[in-house]
């Protein structure tokens, strides 16, 4: 978990409804970076070089949307609440840890060929998710240790098709 009384880069933004794409194009940045919602118009992150840069980049997009976008750098007063934006951010991402060990172990009770590509397409979703995980929940491990189980189950359905050939 963070640390008591780290820091976090916050952003205040508003963005006008019409034309909604720019808004809509906005929010889904926001939910790839994997920011907590404090509020309406209002997200969090941990505070490092590289949350503070994205962030800046979202509010130039608010923006170049003709929106208005503030970064501030900031502490919780109280221990606690920082500890609830921090577990509620790592709870989103263990929602998407069991989606992917899930996705894993379906695929590995298919056919070989759907097994390969979806292996492809789970690691690529496994990276992105770890992109976002400031908070590793204990589901990280799980998914992982299921895309590792699938990967073998490739490996050796591969070693198993050329020994045949």
């Amino acid at each position: 978990m963070v640390a008591e009384r780290g820091w976090w880069v916050l952003l205040s933004y508003r963005v006008p409804r019409e034309p909604s794409t720019p808004r809509i194009a906005v929010w889904r940045r926001l939910r790839q970076l994997g920011v907590a919602q404090l509020g309406d118009g209002l997200v969090a992150l941990p505070e490092d070089a590289r949350t503070r840069e994205l962030l800046e980049w979202v509010a130039g997009d608010v923006e170049a949307a003709g929106g208005e976008a503030v970064l501030w750098r900031a502490q919780a007063l109280a221990g606690a609440d920082e500890r609830a934006v921090a577990r509620t951010m790592a709870d989103a991402r263990a929602v998407e840890y069991r989606g992917l060990a899930e996705a894993a172990s379906s695929a590995l009770a298919g056919p070989a060929e759907e097994a390969t590509r979806a292996l492809r397409r789970l690691r690529r979703e496994l990276q992105a998710v770890r992109r976002r995980d400031f908070f590793p929940p204990p589901e990280r491990e799980a998914a992982t240790q299921a895309l590792d189980a699938l990967a073998r189950a490739v490996a050796d359905g591969a070693r198993t098709a050329g020994s045949r050939a």
